[in-house]
């Protein structure tokens, strides 16, 4: 017989189920909601709160645990974008030896970059990539330069089945943002899926000079406004589809005549003209999102006091970039292996000065063990301060970290 105290007892349990249920179905509710905001381009803002007060503190403690678990060395080569010869001691790198997974140990920096020569088909290159991602101990920036046209890495191989974009002239001759961000979004596609994490894209250069061959047809064209909204949607493009965009060449490369591959080039634009032409398409990538910017060895000879490759220059990358455009995410040089860079300075005076500037990385030093050495003595001797150091450091694992590079459950 069921008395009064049992039907008091199941309407109470009753009660706690139905909370609990209703309390589960509205997390799940806010759990999509959040998941969907994810997958738009324009997300709702009422939903972005929510997404940021679970996920910072978790990511704060393990970027902090990171840094603290780093010596000064480890974060010196966080700093370093290397090709994988460089570490390997032969050449071409198709897959991994032992002495690459022993560099690796040793020297762990923070990206590799890949050419054609690395590529034989899609089976090697995600193997390839893999094994050495598997073989560091810090996750690692994948990049290649995969702009389209004739700096295509991929693209250029038959056997890759990558797709090959026309030059970026043509897209920016059609002045369609849509055939702009599909072109983007196939270039993060396909180059996710092969383990590649960022791309040396989109080419930002307003073509001024019509003499220039560095930049020619890699330039979405010759009005900075058409510029701006190429590179601004070729950005979203890559970033949709979980690829970093790396807008390039700071602060504008389409004015000069010499290829800084090859020696000293510079130009003679007024800070006037840059910011009313060449800086317009770096704001928009910028806006967009883009993760990396990265700085010519081309020398203003109008515009800073200073009169050295941009890449070093503190008036450029500080005041200009920094400062003036609102660039908060990863600096990183162009090649330090071009002559720009090589007939000029050392390894060590080079990377000094890019990092006194506020470079984050070094991209393809010619030395990478001379430029760890500078780094490290200037430290040592109080010439750049540790804290300066850690706050690239700082920039370069947090980056890793929201792109779950970094897996933050691990």
């Amino acid at each position: 017989m069921i008395n009064n105290n049992h039907i008091g007892t199941v309407r109470f349990l009753v009660r706690v189920v139905l909370s609990i249920w209703i309390l589960l179905a509205a997390f799940t509710i806010v759990g999509c909601q959040n998941e969907e905001s994810e997958q738009v381009v324009m997300p709702d803002k009422i939903c972005e709160p929510q997404a940021e007060a679970v996920d910072i503190a978790p990511k704060e403690d393990l970027l902090s645990q990171m840094i603290k678990d780093m010596t000064l060395s480890d974060m010196i080569y966080q700093m370093m974008f290397v090709t994988p010869e460089s570490l390997s001691g032969y050449s071409p790198v198709v897959n991994v030896e032992d002495s690459l997974v022993s560099a690796l140990a040793g020297k762990p920096v923070g990206g590799i970059i890949y050419f054609a020569s690395n590529f034989e088909n899609p089976y090697q290159t995600a193997r390839l990539i893999n094994d050495i991602s598997s073989a560091s101990r810090i996750p690692l920036f994948m990049g290649v330069d995969e702009e389209g046209g004739r700096v295509s890495r991929l693209g250029k191989n038959p056997d890759m089945n990558v797709t090959l974009h026309p030059p970026m002239s043509e897209i920016g001759s059609l002045k369609n943002p849509q055939t702009a961000y599909d072109t983007g979004a196939i270039l993060g596609r396909e180059l996710k899926g092969l383990g590649f994490n960022v791309d040396f894209a989109p080419n930002a250069d307003v073509l001024i000079n019509p003499d220039n061959t560095e930049i020619g047809n890699r330039s979405f064209g010759t009005d900075p406004s058409v510029v701006a909204l190429m590179v601004e949607n070729v950005v979203r493009g890559i970033k949709d589809n979980g690829v970093c965009a790396a807008l390039k060449h700071f602060p504008g490369h389409g004015s000069t005549t010499v290829d800084s591959h090859t020696g000293y080039s510079s130009s003679s634009r007024t800070l006037e003209e840059l910011r009313n032409c060449e800086f317009l398409p770096f704001k928009a990538g910028i806006e967009a999102g883009a993760e990396f910017v990265m700085v010519s060895h081309m020398t203003l000879t109008d515009a800073t006091e200073e009169k050295i490759a941009s890449s070093l220059s503190q008036e450029v990358i500080t005041n200009m970039l920094r400062e003036e455009l609102g660039f908060e995410g990863i600096v990183i040089t162009d090649s330090f292996s071009m002559g720009a860079i090589t007939k000029i300075y050392t390894q060590s005076q080079a990377t000094l000065m890019a990092v006194k500037a506020g470079a984050d990385m070094i991209l393809m030093p010619h030395n990478l063990q001379e430029c760890h050495d500078a780094l490290m003595n200037a430290v040592e001797s109080g010439e750049i301060s540790a804290q300066r150091i850690e706050q690239s450091v700082r920039r370069i694992l947090e980056l890793k970290i929201t792109k779950n590079i970094i897996n933050t459950n691990q």
